[in-house]
């Protein structure tokens, strides 16, 4: 396992573990149905066609396709580590996430959120908490 070191504003100095591409991709294809496809220059994560996130191996970073809501929850993680893409398809949902920073529970639940948006609502409710709708 990989290990980012952050050193906050206080000089506090700590270690976290990080996700690295093989990690990532085991995650997203974890998911039932969950094929992987080439985008692009990038990879994607599909289910029934429907893209759920896409990879920049040489960026290591993983785009996820969540609601307007979702993108605002996840981005208050920490907006250096998970983001709104910087363009027309950020203001639809399209949000970043820095893999070397972003923590494996975190990208867990982000990674659920995007699968569970686009997946049939039968999938998706392996995945979400009992009571939650898609």
């Amino acid at each position: 396992m990989c290990l980012c070191v952050l050193k906050l504003h206080t000089g506090i100095i700590y270690e976290r573990p990080m996700i690295d591409i093989a990690t990532a991709r085991k995650l997203a294809l974890s998911f039932e149905g969950a094929i992987e496809l080439p985008h692009f220059d990038k990879t994607s994560f599909r289910i029934n066609k429907k893209i759920f996130a896409t990879m920049d191996i040489k960026n290591k970073r993983v785009c996820l396709l969540l609601s307007l809501i979702d993108q605002s929850v996840f981005c208050e993680v920490d907006k250096s580590i998970i983001y709104p893409v910087p363009n027309k398809w950020g203001k639809k949902g399209a949000t970043f996430v820095e893999l070397q920073m972003v923590r494996k529970d975190i990208f867990r639940d982000a990674l659920t959120t995007a699968y569970c948006r686009v997946a049939p609502k039968k999938l998706a409710n392996l995945y979400l908490p009992d009571g939650e709708d898609s």
